[in-house]
């Protein structure tokens, strides 16, 4: 086969960069191009153009997928490495190798883009790392941003249409509804299913409590204090917390549909696809486009004005002049909503959590100075503070003592000759004689990879060659064989390889834990209250008081460690 046109890439100057090789074959053959040749000739290509070793690529094969599709397993697994940053280039032999369709490909450049990760496909020289592949990848680009443009016009044509019948479209119901099937016939003797929201008595009980609780109250935080004191949680069977009660407060699905709320709307430049007439003072209100929702990222509600708005086929439970009210006041206290109150001296927030009920303490200041000059505070636990005291009623700690105490004692854990060193030491020899073993295994299995594919390549030219229909047969037999068992040798070099990965994750873990815990005791007290907290972050995992004694969790990464105790 020729060789491809060499491409004007700079060689990448890092010995260490990590280079992926992903091949697609729709089915078996041993010509063309094979499975084995587009991996070859992207190893040659590596070797000519990188300073990189070509055998310690990672290797992706699909055999025997479509191009059309991206549900195939190792594609999906190189999703998933690159978004663990396992590999720095993604190269190919040609473009449709990845995808047939321009809108795969595209989503596929951006993620790569957004990771960090270059992409070469040596056929047609589309190469992330230069001017000219870059252009081409925006022409990619541009074609995809107006497909999903046009699908998203279409989207949204389809919820204006939608509107009119006032149905939901599934989803998580609200609040005090329940979602039900409504079955009707039409002109034709077709059956047609639609869903509408129906009341849930005990839950819209609820709602309006809510309501008239916040129009007294003023406060979302207090709100949220008077459902904990009187117990009174959510359908999940959780307390309501401030933003949980704030999206009830904001949706207009409880608000009665009448010609007051038409007109707040209109105001609000809300987009109502219902005329003046449909909102008769009885039936409830549909919000269609709340939510902006995007791959790999959670929703967000999208401002008011882009809502869909329509009449429901449901029953409105809040008047309309008290959910107006209601939005008025959530806007007047927008300005000054929650803040927790912070204390610039604490080094604990954050880590120290209540023994009892598990939620963080949080440091409150005392307003007094003590003799040392310093301003004096106290760590709470948050729901006993938010509860006054009805859930939770753990002592508070001193702040400043509780401080002190916790770096007294992880200087006594600096150097190796404590019990947290001996640990360490331990630890990073178990890790090294596991990534011992695992080399051992990869070369091993590496060694019968390239064996049985030196095989198959001498089967299939002995079946090309032969003309005994019963020795092709078993020919073809033992290409099957030895095909099936490079699978399963591919599959586990690939879950050694991740846990050779995982294994020098742990180790540099454990590595910077002990760099930390040893420079400690000669570092923590030349350091600001900022560097101070961000130290003891990078040691400690959390600290639980129980209104006595606090007892300290310290870790690396998912590396737990002795705990140690104290009394205060």
């Amino acid at each position: 086969m020729a060789q491809p046109e060499v491409l004007p890439v700079e060689k990448y100057k890092d010995d260490f960069m990590k280079i992926a090789i992903y091949s697609r074959k729709s089915k078996f053959t041993g010509k063309g191009d094979s499975i084995e040749n587009q991996i070859q000739l992207c190893k040659e290509y590596i070797s000519a153009h990188f300073e990189a070793d070509s055998e310690d690529a990672l290797i992706y094969e699909d055999e025997g997928f479509s191009g059309g599709t991206t549900d195939r397993p190792q594609y999906q697994q190189l999703l998933h490495d690159a978004a663990g940053k396992k590999f720095d280039l993604l190269l190919c032999y040609r473009l449709d190798r990845i995808s047939r369709n321009i809108g795969d490909f595209a989503a596929l450049i951006d993620r790569l883009q957004n990771y960090g990760i270059g992409f070469v496909s040596i056929r047609e020289q589309f190469d992330t790392t230069t001017p000219m592949g870059r252009a081409m990848m925006y022409i990619a680009s541009v074609f995809a941003q107006l497909e999903r443009e046009t699908i998203a016009e279409r989207i949204r044509d389809n919820m204006l249409q939608l509107a009119k019948t006032g149905r939901w479209l599934g989803g998580i119901t609200p609040t005090g509804f329940v979602s039900k099937e409504i079955v009707t016939t039409d002109d034709e003797g077709k059956q047609r299913k639609a869903y509408r929201l129906q009341m849930v008595r005990s839950e819209i009980t609820t709602v309006k409590l809510i309501f008239d609780k916040f129009l007294e109250l003023r406060s979302l935080t207090k709100l949220e204090t008077y459902f904990m004191q009187h117990d009174i949680k959510s359908k999940n069977g959780k307390y309501y917390s401030r933003f949980a009660l704030r999206s009830i407060l904001c949706n207009p699905v409880y608000a009665t549909a009448d010609r007051a709320i038409y007109d707040h709307l209109v105001t609000n430049g809300c987009d109502i696809y219902a005329s003046q007439e449909d909102f008769d003072g009885e039936h409830g209100i549909m919000a269609y486009n709340k939510t902006l929702q995007k791959k790999h990222t959670s929703n967000k509600i999208r401002d008011i004005s882009e809502w869909i708005l329509a009449v429901g086929k449901h029953k409105g439970v809040i008047s309309s002049n008290q959910w107006i009210e209601t939005q008025t006041l959530l806007m007047q206290n927008k300005s000054k909503s929650f803040r927790k109150v912070k204390n610039s001296e604490s080094l604990l927030s954050g880590v120290l959590r209540c023994s009892t009920c598990g939620s963080f303490m949080r440091p409150r200041t005392a307003g007094r100075v003590n003799s040392n000059g310093e301003q004096t505070f106290y760590y709470m636990c948050e729901l006993k503070e938010k509860s006054h005291k009805q859930l939770c009623s753990m002592k508070n700690a001193n702040g400043n003592e509780l401080d002190n105490l916790v770096i007294d004692e992880i200087k006594k854990l600096s150097g190796s000759a404590s019990g947290l060193g001996k640990k360490i030491s331990a630890d990073m020899g178990g890790l090294n004689e596991t990534q011992n073993a695992i080399t051992s295994e990869i070369d091993t299995i590496s060694m019968a990879i390239k064996a049985n594919s030196a095989a198959i390549t001498n089967l299939v030219d002995n079946v090309s060659q032969s003309q005994d229909t019963a020795a092709s047969k078993y020919l073809i037999d033992k290409i099957n064989t030895l095909d099936a068992q490079n699978s399963k040798f591919k599959s586990r070099l690939l879950q050694l390889q991740e846990s050779a990965q995982n294994n020098r994750f742990d180790r540099d873990s454990i590595g910077t834990i002990d760099n930390l815990v040893t420079t400690f005791a000669s570092t923590i007290d030349t350091l600001d209250v900022t560097d101070k907290r961000n130290l003891l972050r990078g040691i400690v995992d959390r600290i639980t008081w129980d209104g006595k004694d606090a007892l300290i969790n310290l870790y690396s990464k998912e590396k737990k460690f002795p705990q140690c105790e104290y009394s205060k």
